[in-house]
């Protein structure tokens, strides 16, 4: 009776137990909906924000609810948005495919450095410190900010400066966010330019702190035969929504600011 007792007692207590979590998991249920669950499958998962929700699962309840369209997933391209529109029973074309620009050129050989930094190897911590180590405060610090949080392995740094592989690149814009001088962005993978500078200097400045810097000269505006190239905060902005890619801004940039997106990656080998 010694051992029987504690273990009828322990028993009782653990049927009671089951009883309510039984009872509890009915009375507080969070209903899904199927709809939402579904899309959320079809979805890869990135969690990246780059559709403008905090997750998968919280676009994905969006677009059951109507409130979002089912096209915003970069990274699952053309065969989420199918897998989508079968879910809702419509057509769903996928958003045009986007690449990662970085929006510099300054890498070791090119930009002069004011000091040697010592600090913590990060973006962020050299950007605290004078605005990072090179003359150029608007360029690329080289830690690797950007490369650290690419869980695709689509950002390099070679010789202090960024470089992205296309072809691994998903557009999830998570490197955008961590960078500190704001050098990276999305743009349409089928332009073939894009400005690979973002100094805000004058000509003359720019000229002194780095060899592959945008002077704001304004030969790109003036040949861009579609009024898509601006010069904006003392250096070219191109509007995507005219350019065409004829490449003629390309051309007629005196420091090779603006450059084809070929030449502003690096290759796998």
């Amino acid at each position: 009776m010694e051992i029987l007792i504690p273990v009828l007692l322990l028993s009782a207590i653990g049927l009671a137990a089951g009883i309510l979590l039984t009872a509890a998991s009915h009375f507080f249920a969070v209903e899904t909906d199927p709809t939402a669950d579904a899309i959320t499958q079809a979805l890869p998962g990135a969690n990246c924000g780059g559709c403008g929700f905090a997750g998968c699962a919280d676009y994905a309840a969006a677009i059951a609810k109507g409130r979002a369209a089912p096209n915003l997933c970069k990274p699952g391209g053309s065969d989420a948005a199918a897998k989508i529109g079968a879910i809702l029973g419509e057509e769903v074309t996928a958003a045009e495919p986007m690449v990662m620009v970085v929006h510099c050129r300054g890498d070791r050989s090119t930009a002069m450095p004011l000091f040697r930094y010592t600090g913590v190897q990060t973006c962020l911590a050299a950007k605290k410190f004078y605005g990072g180590s090179n003359m150029c405060t608007y360029g690329c610090l080289g830690f690797g900010d950007c490369a650290s949080v690419c869980e695709e392995e689509a950002i390099c740094i070679q010789e202090g400066l960024a470089h992205v592989i296309p072809e691994r690149c998903i557009a999830c814009g998570k490197c955008a966010k961590v960078c500190p001088n704001g050098l990276l962005s999305l743009r349409p993978a089928a332009n073939p330019v894009a400005v690979s500078c973002s100094s805000r200097d004058t000509g003359k400045r720019t000229r002194q702190v780095c060899q592959n810097g945008c002077i704001g000269c304004g030969l790109c505006e003036k040949h861009c035969p579609n009024d898509a190239v601006k010069i904006r905060d003392l250096h070219a902005v191109i509007d995507y929504t005219r350019c065409t890619g004829c490449g003629a801004c390309a051309k007629k940039c005196p420091t090779g600011a603006i450059r084809p997106l070929g030449r502003q990656s690096v290759s796998l080998g």
